[in-house]
């Protein structure tokens, strides 16, 4: 019952009370009574339903943000997972060609270990033949050694040269003669003449110049021989001179300078061969 009916039977009681009876009266005071306490706890009702209305509302739209949160991280999962995808095929493939291009150098590095071999080879076996040739030669006239990869043959002055000369004795012909045999045996390899001198100044009005004019000489006086006598192509023959610059042991002795004095053979591989032979073992690697 809404309020307009209640003031209506209120007025209509003000009106024809005079006209009921006080039986009457009282039975609708007292109806009026209960319409008016069940309006009250009808309007505590509504009041209560309003305020779980709101609280719903605010449930729902806390969900509603949850749900929007969820929902973003789930779109920023999936682009991730996508991505994290993505990364891994490259990575794959980088790691796959970072292990082709591993293969390449391991392959590369056994072919040059195997020409470096087989130079070593070659390297051995001219030291061998070298000593075996010249094994009858006093030690301290003439060293063989090798020194990273390449054959040295020092003969001592004395063997060569008069002193202040540069005109190759007789007898220093046998031994050059021997070194001759054993290189002009490997085609491949090239020869250089190193000469050296002690500190000591050359006689003033000699023809030569100085220690370093008397190097030069030498070594060109024994390349002459290599050639003219023995037939070793001039295309594989260097001739260099060292001076004073590059002793051996201190200049400050009769015998420290008598070693300084000295000249080099030196045996080394051709370049061009050495690459070829790297070149030929890069064609043989399996691809």
């Amino acid at each position: 019952m809404n309020k307009v009916s209640v003031v209506a039977i209120l007025l209509a009681a003000g009106s024809f009370s005079a006209c009921v009876t006080k039986k009457k009266y009282r039975e609708l005071e007292s109806r009026n009574k209960n319409i008016m306490s069940d309006m009250g706890a009808a309007s505590a009702k509504l009041i209560e339903c309003d305020r779980d209305k709101i609280e719903a509302l605010a449930r729902l739209r806390a969900l509603e943000e949850q749900n929007a949160y969820l929902k973003k991280n789930s779109d920023d999962l999936i682009n991730n997972v996508g991505n994290l995808t993505t990364l891994t095929s490259k990575g794959a493939a980088n790691l796959e060609k970072s292990l082709e291009s591993i293969k390449e150098k391991d392959v590369r590095i056994t072919r040059l270990q195997d020409a470096l071999t087989r130079k070593d080879s070659v390297t051995l076996a001219i030291v061998t033949s070298l000593k075996s040739s010249l094994g009858n030669v006093n030690d301290q006239d003439i060293e063989i050694n090798v020194e990273k990869g390449v054959v040295f043959v020092s003969i001592a002055d004395k063997l060569l040269f008069q002193s202040g000369s540069y005109t190759v004795q007789d007898a220093a012909k046998t031994v050059l003669g021997k070194v001759a045999t054993v290189v002009k045996a490997k085609p491949d390899f090239e020869i250089m003449v190193e000469g050296h001198t002690d500190n000591v100044p050359v006689s003033k009005g000699s023809l030569l110049l100085d220690n370093w004019d008397l190097s030069v000489k030498r070594a060109t006086a024994i390349v002459r021989v290599l050639q003219n006598e023995f037939a070793i192509e001039p295309g594989r023959i260097v001739a260099a001179g060292r001076g004073e610059y590059v002793p051996l042991t201190s200049n400050d002795t009769p015998d420290g300078r008598a070693r300084n004095r000295r000249t080099r053979i030196i045996v080394l591989p051709k370049l061009d061969q050495f690459y070829k032979m790297v070149e030929e073992g890069m064609k043989q690697a399996p691809k």
